[in-house]
């Protein structure tokens, strides 16, 4: 059997997260915005190793409950590891959550970064609404990629110099899976008769610079190259080749693969740099009566 390509990410997963939110961003949400006053039972569609529910839990009322499906058996498991010492009632199995049939008796759906790996993201928004009781909640937190690649500063740098939007732009448009979905769901929920669709922006903003704690900022640096940030490019025949591939042309192609070299050479840890992932937060309310 082929192995789940995310069941190989752990590492990644858990060293990228803080990447994209405050904590205090997300208490607002829950009191604020979404103004949870009773105890709700969450299900996790893509949940890894309960990212989501290991966040929102202890932010929400006393007796909540989080039900996490993936199709990783490791990423369950080390989900289930993480949440056997902790106080909250839970549960989480393995499955494909494409072709998944869910009863709907749960209070709020939600999914992390997950709708852009999915190849029919209406479908499967179409069954997270399935899973959710009368009035309901619906939150999904998924990325704009192109908004977040134009959100870098490196000091000393011109945006364009190392992120040439451009060619990426077009790139991320012609990719088999969405990573611009983040700005199409609030469209997508609505075709489905959701309510009262609202969309959010976290306001996480990421600074290194020189005179930052050397532990913070080494952590940071770390996680940041993780996500990709300043990556190495290891075969520049291969990185052109792949994208004259998808239709780029080879000057586009040269130019793109210079930006990220320089990108790669003049990024370390004593950079100043500014980087606001912009993840979209949508959600609504299902009424079905």
């Amino acid at each position: 059997m082929e192995k789940y390509y995310w069941d190989t990410q752990l590492e990644y997963l858990k060293r990228t997260r803080d990447l994209y939110y405050n904590d205090d961003y997300l208490e607002f949400l829950v009191n604020s915005v979404w103004k949870i006053s009773k105890p709700v039972h969450i299900i996790d569609f893509g949940c890894g190793y309960g990212y989501l529910g290991l966040k929102l839990l202890p932010l929400l009322p006393k007796g909540s409950k989080y039900t996490g499906i993936d199709k990783g058996q490791q990423l369950i498991n080390k989900a289930i590891e993480y949440f056997h010492s902790l106080p909250y009632e839970s549960k989480f199995f393995v499955a494909d959550t494409e072709e998944i049939e869910i009863e709907d008796k749960y209070d709020i759906a939600v999914c992390h970064a997950f709708l852009l790996h999915i190849s029919e993201p209406q479908k499967m928004l179409q069954i997270m609404v399935n899973s959710i009781v009368n009035d309901g909640k619906i939150i999904c937190f998924e990325p704009h990629w192109i908004s977040g690649m134009s959100s870098y500063e490196l000091g000393g740098y011109e945006q364009s110099q190392i992120v040439p939007l451009g060619i990426l732009q077009k790139l991320f448009e012609e990719s088999k899976t969405d990573g611009n979905i983040g700005a199409k769901v609030p469209k997508y929920l609505s075709e489905l008769g959701v309510k009262n669709i609202e969309c959010r922006v976290s306001d996480k903003v990421n600074f290194l610079y020189s005179d930052k704690n050397q532990q913070d900022k080494k952590k940071l640096f770390y996680s940041l190259k993780e996500d990709g940030v300043g990556g190495e490019i290891i075969n520049k025949d291969y990185f052109i080749e792949s994208l004259t591939n998808r239709g780029v042309t080879l000057k586009e192609a040269q130019e793109q693969f210079e930006a990220e070299l320089l990108f790669s050479q003049v990024f370390n840890m004593d950079s100043s740099l500014i980087y606001a992932p912009s993840m979209k937060i949508t959600f609504g309310d299902i009424k079905k009566c």
